[in-house]
This record gives C-alpha cells, structure tokens and sequence, in this order.
C-alpha cells in the first residue's frame, strides 16, 4: 500500500526530501546543545571563567537560532509537499469515478466516495506529513540522544534499554487492538454522509412529507453509532499518553536517584546529570513522537486501503483494441439480450430482448413499474454492458465504438433531470460547448422551453441555483430536452422526460421533433399513451421481456397490456 501511495507524490518528492533533510539537520543541532550547558555547568562556573560562559552562551543562542531556522524550512516544506500528494491522491480519485461505470458506482455508494475523496484523503496527508517529519525526527533523535547518553554515562544509559521494550510492547498491543475499531468507524462514517446527503438533496420532500423527526432521529442514529465506534478506538489510543508518562516519569526517577549517588561519589560531574536529563526528555519525547505517528498510520492505513479500493477498481466499459470512431446511422438492434444488475443469470432484468428500429423511427416504449424500460435504453449508449448477447447501433456492436464517440451520438435525458449552478446558457451548453446563441434558442424552441425562458428578467442569462431549485419540474424538463438536442444526436432517448409537462405542450415537443428532427431515432419512454400513440412503433415491457411490438392501433386491438392500460386512461380522461 505504502509504495503505491507515494506514487502519487510525483512532482513532490523535492520538498518532500527536503523536509527530511532540515529535520535532520534540526536534530543534529538540538543533541548537541545539552554537551554545551554541561560545559557551562561543569567547567565555567566552577573556574568562574566570564568569558568562556559567554563564549558557550552566545554558541547556544547560535544553535538555537540554527534549529529554528531548520524547524521553518522543514514545516514549510512539508505543508508544500502533504498539499501536493493530497492534491494528486484527489485528482486520482476524481479521474477514475468519472472513468467509472454505473455498475462500477452501484459498488460503492455516493457517500463513500465523498468520504475516500475527503475524510480519507486527510488521513493520509497527515500521515504522510508526519511520515517526513516526525518519523525521521523521533528515530534519528532516539538514537543521538542514546549515543549522547553512552558518552556521557553508560549505567544510566542502560536504563533506557529496560524501560523502551516495556513502553514498544505495549504501543504495540494497544494498535493491534485498536484496528478493528479505526476499520469500523470508518464505515460509520459513509453512513453519517449518505445521510446527511439525502437530507439536504430531499429537504423539500423531507418537509412536505413532516418527516424532521424521522430523518433527526435517522441522523442521531447514524452519528451515535459513529460516536459508539470512535470512543471504543479513541479509548484505546488514549492508552499510549499514560503508558508513556509512567515510563517517562520512572525512568526519571531511577535517573535522579542512581545519578544523585554518582554525583556525590565524584564519579560524574553536575552538568553530565543535567545533560542526562535534558537527553531523556529528548528520548521519551522522541517515543511519544514515534507512538502518536503509528497511531495517525494505523488510521491512515485504513483510509489508504478505502482510497486504493477505488483507484484499483477494474472498470467494466472500456474501449476495445481499435474503437470505431463515427456511428453511420441510429438504427438500433438488440439480438438476445439479456442483463443483470448482479452479473447473475438468475437474477435477469432483461430477458432474450430481440428488437430492430430502423433509423429515423420513433419507438415509443410503455409498461408497467418496474418492467425494465429504462435499463433497455440504458443498454444503447453503454452505461451498462449487456450480460449476454448483443446490442447493435448503425449495424456495429457497442462494444466495438469509441465510448466517448457513441455517447455523443446517443443523447440521453434521465428519469432523474439534473441541473447544475450556473446560468441557463451554461447549463445548456452542456450539450455543446461551442453552441452559439441562435443554436440555443433553437434547441430551447423545439423542446418548448423558449417562450418560459423569456419570461425571467435576465431572460437565458438567468441563474439556475443548485440542482434546479428555482425552476419548476416541467421546465427542469425542457432544458433538459434543449440540452441533449444541441448535441445533435443520431439517437435521442427520453426516458419519462415529458411526465411533468401537459398534455398540450408535450404534444408540441413531439410535434417539433417530427418535423425539425426526422433523421433522429427518437425513444420514448412514457406512462401515458398519448405521449407514444403517435409513434411508428410502440413496444409494451413487462417484468424485462417485451411483451408486444406495433403501432397503437394493432396494439389496443391485440395487445391485453397495452389495451388496459389504454381504457383505464381514457376512462380517466373522461371522468
């Protein structure tokens, strides 16, 4: 794991290295310091030599001022390079959702990945900073001060080799208990975040519906099991402070008590002992340095696992050897198609689906909830891969096209019409880019969103706020049909696109794409049959197979689906 992390620090590794060569330089000054106060102590005040104090004094000040300045560089160079990593671990992160399938997301979840893209990626800075830091600190100052100490007195050195394998041993024990409680609380926290995600993108449902409560309490629950998971880890790694002091204060003691006896047997010097002392907070220090960075890796290492999870997820839709670049035509074929969500052949949404539109034609599509019609489209521009046979557009398997290439010929307006911050030009731009303002407003006639458009004050330069809140359903839904026109598809795919508009101007829109875009396969997905009685072919689903094919006329005669589903709406409509 730790080799392919610190692949992502690439352009990094100079300030990285650097860090760990002023930390370096850092300690070798600060070990040195403790030598100059012993000589302060031990030979210019007992001769009362002035001048040799001050001499020493003003070197200290020196030292000092030289470990400062190497404390600034380090910290500086460690923010450029942690900021750095995270900045490329984010940036890798980002590129491979959106090489993602809609199979490969199904896996995880939104929440997750919000989680691995934020919370995880902390982590791993911060380790990653303590890594170039505190981890060349603490091991290099560990092992001066105790070759300070061998030189200074070897008995009291030997304390330290005691008391060390008891302070390990139980850092040790203390993590390996606590992993399991970091791995949980980790999981609590996608939890907490898909919460509070639903929430705030279904206030408006949450409110109209009176369910405050029932989401209030769903939140406590969430954020009380995290808390349950992070008291459990937080108290285990709260061992360490203790663990530690006892051992700093003991070996202190048995220091002062054992150097006390040397010093008044004239076998050391008073500024040998203060140098002792000086050398075992350096040490102990050193310790709880190493204990608080394997704490912060053992968190790390369980963000680092969540965050390669993804980055080494296999993509499912790629492109094959030598992709097809241009689709001829929008003729469409599915030959024995079948698929499921689960890659399981008992578990099939669709079924043997076999179905051939010519190019140009209009297909309505009609069924039941439930009956598999958005997954049979969703098969067209490769958001899913079929599980067994194929599917075929202008004469070619799916599979043998560029991705890119056959999703801009396949313009797709979701069940779900998704709006983004900004202005309604550039929200329409999102079909094409270098669309110029005539393009716009053409698009926006044909999808009968012109005429509301005009209506606001700012007229297209008005500003959609997030998700669409300042706009009704039905014109969400219009810009949306503006959008994926402009993008001037050989296959226009309308899953329910026109459920929120009226019968009138849903009449309008199929009306202009009869005439303005005759060229176009256009695939509708409607719930009522005046949207698609029009169409040259309707195809009735139901539970993932295709129930009948025809027009609307052959299908109310031979048709029991669609002929129910026809007198109960009519029978509707008149009363």
């Amino acid at each position: 794991m730790i080799k392919k992390l610190s692949s992502y620090i690439r352009e990094y590794k100079r300030p990285a290295i650097f860090t760990s060569l002023f930390v370096a330089m850092e300690v070798v000054v600060e070990v040195l310091i403790p030598q100059c106060m012993a000589k302060i102590i031990d030979i210019g005040l007992p001769a009362g030599n002035i001048g040799y104090v001050t001499k020493i004094g003003i070197l200290m000040i020196f030292m000092a001022m030289l470990s400062l300045a190497f404390g600034v560089l380090s910290g500086r160079n460690a923010a450029t390079a942690g900021a750095g990593f995270a900045k490329n671990l984010r940036q890798e992160l980002f590129y491979k959702v959106q090489e993602l399938s809609f199979a490969n997301i199904d896996k995880f979840s939104t929440a997750s990945l919000v989680t691995r893209l934020t919370t995880d990626v902390n982590h791993v800075q911060m380790a990653f900073s303590m890594i170039i830091r505190m981890l060349v600190r603490s091991p290099m100052m560990l092992v001066s001060a105790l070759f300070m100490c061998f030189t200074v007195n070897v008995r009291l050195t030997l304390i330290f080799l005691c008391v060390i394998p008891i302070l390990a041993g139980s850092i040790i024990f203390i993590m390996t208990k606590a992993m399991p409680s970091f791995r949980s609380m980790f999981k609590k926290y996608d939890v907490v975040n898909r919460v509070v995600q639903e929430n705030l993108t279904n206030v408006r449902t949450v409110k109209a519906f009176v369910r405050e409560d029932f989401e209030t309490d769903k939140f406590e629950e969430a954020t009380g099991d995290l808390y349950n998971f992070s008291i459990r880890a937080e108290k285990l790694m709260n061992l360490t402070s203790p663990v530690m002091q006892f051992c700093m204060y003991l070996t202190i003691l048995l220091i002062s008590w054992i150097g006390a006896k040397l010093v008044i047997n004239s076998t050391m010097l008073t500024g040998q002992l203060m140098s002792m002392f000086t050398y075992v907070q350096q040490i102990l220090s050193s310790l709880m340095m190493i204990s608080m960075s394997i704490v912060m890796m053992s968190m790390a290492k369980t963000s680092g696992d969540r965050i390669l999870e993804v980055i080494e997820e296999e993509v499912d839709l790629t492109n094959c050897a030598d992709p097809d670049e241009e689709v001829i035509d929008g003729s469409i074929r599915f030959e024995n198609v079948s698929f499921s969500y689960y890659k399981d052949i008992n578990r099939l949404a669709l079924e043997n689906i076999n179905l051939e539109i010519p190019s140009g034609t209009t297909v309505g599509i009609i069924g039941g909830t439930g009956s598999s019609k958005t997954t049979l489209v969703q098969l067209i521009p490769r958001l899913y891969d079929a599980t067994a046979g194929t599917v075929y557009v202008g004469g070619k398997d799916v599979k043998t096209y560029d991705l890119d290439a056959l999703r801009e010929n396949v313009a797709v307006v979701l069940q779900k019409n998704v709006l983004f911050s900004g202005t309604i030009k550039e929200n329409l731009r999102w079909g094409n880019e270098n669309a110029t303002d005539e393009e716009l407003i053409h698009a926006c006639k044909l999808a009968a969103a012109d005429s509301f458009i005009q209506s606001f004050p700012d007229g297209y330069d008005t500003y959609i706020e997030q998700g669409g809140t300042n706009v009704s359903g039905g014109q969400k839904q219009r810009l949306c049909i503006a959008r994926a026109l402009l993008k001037k598809p050989k296959i226009l795919i309308l899953d329910d696109s026109t459920s929120a508009v009226d019968t009138a101007t849903d009449a309008m829109i199929r009306k202009a794409f009869r005439e303005e875009i005759p060229n176009t396969t256009k695939l509708i997905i409607a719930q009522r049959i005046s949207s698609v009685q029009d169409a040259d072919m309707i195809v009735v689903m139901d539970d993932g197979r295709i129930n009948g094919i025809g027009t609307h006329d052959e299908l109310v005669q031979n048709n029991t689906i669609y002929s129910e589903i026809y007198i109960s709406q009519m029978k509707g409509s008149e009363e």
